[in-house]
């Protein structure tokens, strides 16, 4: 009897680990599938679609550090470019998905192709009513190392500006 419930134990764990993994790869996939869908909406402009992605409280943060919007903000700000008929076009170079242990929560970073050059995307997804939403994400403009002080120097007076608005 007892080797009958240690053969139990270990076919409910090799079963219980490989559900667990092929869940995660599944996950994973449909994560990726909302990025690529994100890029891909925007690339041709398809304004509904694209916003349809974020949950109604998500949060975007751009390049500028003065971009920070609630979703409907920045669709209002984007609706003129995807009005013309293209509103930008990033292509995922490495991407990085993290999963919480619930399957619930998932984040991630990416270095993204765009006309800028290299950039970084990372955000934070929530699987809310049977799909996955974007609640927040970050565009990011990559910087050489090697160019950092004359960045500095470029944003330096603009910058300065918004730190005198926002110290007080």
């Amino acid at each position: 009897m007892q080797q009958i419930c240690k053969m139990f134990s270990l076919i409910f764990l090799v079963f219980h680990l490989s559900t667990g993994k092929s869940s995660a790869q599944k996950i994973h996939k449909e994560i990726s599938g909302v990025l690529d869908s994100l890029n891909a909406r925007a690339a041709r402009a398809d304004f509904n679609a694209y916003f349809a992605l974020y949950a109604d409280s998500a949060i975007f943060m751009g390049t500028d550090a003065t971009e920070r919007w609630k979703k409907h903000e920045f669709a209002a700000w984007s609706k003129k470019y995807f009005d013309r008929g293209k509103a930008w076009n990033f292509t995922s170079v490495k991407r990085n998905i993290y999963i919480d242990p619930e399957g619930r929560i998932a984040w991630f970073d990416e270095l993204l192709s765009t006309q800028m050059k290299l950039c970084r995307g990372s955000g934070v997804l929530q699987f809310v009513n049977g799909r996955w939403l974007i609640v927040q994400y970050a565009l990011s403009a990559t910087i050489p190392n090697s160019l950092m002080d004359q960045v500095t120097i470029l944003k330096t007076p603009e910058e300065d500006s918004l730190l005198k608005n926002w110290i007080k």
